[in-house]
């Protein structure tokens, strides 16, 4: 199974946001750019016995104002044993997917980070040994399971999850409490600093649920700028959280709403002072002088100035609506992601189509808002419109 999908987008540029003069600041794009990019994402299983075999593999070619960019990734492949139904065995490429949270997950340690405009998005695994122990009773406790994981950072195996040389430990302890959904997890001091977090998810109503998640991150560092340019780095014990709901009214529109405060994100001057920085180095730059503040500024960008949502405090709403006013396969959404802490924002207004077999059409348009030194009004995009035609099979 998977799908084939095609995806032209149309970005309008911000020539006056400091991310697009870190990006573009040697060439000029004009208002407008475009890229067009394809992916085969395919996963297939073989089953024997006890013994299961699973595959994920992404496949992308883009078009850029670059040229043309491919690159191929094995999202998932590992092999499986099951002797019988209390017991799981997998070794090879994983995802875990630990968290509650639609758009964030701050205690999913041994996963990597979902992007909150895609959330729905597969994400690429890391080598991993684990075991899932799973046991039902009778009475308030009605399911337990336990998942002790492994996963090894040594020369390339796993180098994008931290430092190497180490083997990460973590494990999730998963109880359905009376009609409660709660997981307690942990990663070991190795290649990240020690962590420990829990979530729960719970049905008030039939179409009502709420949901939360806690992380406690020991060290954690960030390496930060000040008003002048020099860089520094702090360590401090962090706590990230999340809370949210999901409800479905009589009408078939879902509303998903969740608080999520990122503790290990920077402060709204330490992000100015980023901002700051670049527009120092391009205006330097501009002088006839030397690109080196622009690439220091890169670099900050890379080592977490350039993440998604690099602040502390978000709201995110999504609301979509199934085939209004009875048209069939038809479901339109809007989705807002705003920063409590500079008060910018991005909008993202969909339309699907499902009404052929096996295919799927999105039309979507992301708008980004905020003043000068904000997250959302820096951004390289002051818009984005994308065709998302999706074929599976």
């Amino acid at each position: 199974g998977g799908y084939l999908e095609l995806r032209p987008t149309l970005f309008g540029l911000d020539r006056d946001a400091a991310l697009y003069k870190l990006r573009f600041y040697g060439q000029d794009e004009g208002k407008t750019t475009e890229q067009i990019t394809s992916v085969a994402q395919i996963d297939g299983s073989l089953e024997k016995g006890i013994v299961r075999l699973f595959a994920r593999l992404n496949l992308e070619l883009d078009h850029t104002y670059e040229g043309w960019s491919s690159q191929g990734s094995l999202f998932e492949g590992y092999v499986s044993l099951k002797p019988d139904r209390s017991w799981d065995f997998r070794l090879g490429k994983q995802t875990m997917k630990w968290g509650k949270g639609y758009a964030w997950n701050p205690v999913a340690f041994v996963d990597r980070l979902k992007n909150p405009d895609e959330p729905d998005l597969n994400l690429e695994g890391f080598f991993m040994a684990s075991v899932d122990f799973v046991k039902s009773f009778d009475g308030p406790l009605k399911t337990f399971s336990f998942t002790p994981v492994l996963l090894p950072a040594y020369g390339d195996m796993n180098d994008d999850f931290g430092e190497t040389g180490k083997l990460n430990v973590a494990a999730k302890l998963y109880l359905l409490y009376y009609d409660t959904d709660i997981d307690l997890m942990f990663l070991s001091d190795g290649s990240r600093s020690a962590r420990y977090g829990f979530d729960f998810s719970k049905n008030l109503l039939t179409n009502l649920e709420v949901h939360g998640e806690f992380a406690w991150i020991t060290d954690s560092r960030r390496n930060v700028i000040d008003q002048t340019g020099r860089t520094s780095q702090t360590e401090s014990d962090v706590a990230s959280f999340l809370i949210g709901f999901r409800y479905l009214s009589m009408q078939d529109t879902t509303y998903i709403f969740e608080y999520y405060h990122n503790g290990t994100g920077f402060r709204q001057d330490e992000v100015e002072n980023f901002f700051s920085f670049i527009n120092v180095g391009y205006d330097t730059y501009l002088a006839g002088r030397s690109d080196a503040l622009l690439k220091r500024a890169q670099s900050l960008s890379e080592g977490g100035y350039g993440r998604a949502n690099v602040m502390k405090d978000y709201l995110y709403l999504r609301i979509s609506q199934k085939e209004p006013f009875d048209i069939l396969y038809f479901t339109p959404a809007v989705t807002w992601i705003f920063n409590i802490d500079d008060q910018s924002f991005s909008l993202a207004p969909e339309i699907v189509y499902t009404g052929i077999t096996n295919l799927e059409l999105r039309l979507k348009a992301v708008v980004l808002t905020g003043e000068n030194f904000t997250e959302y009004g820096e951004k390289q995009n002051d818009y984005r419109i994308e065709l998302r035609v999706r074929y599976y099979f």
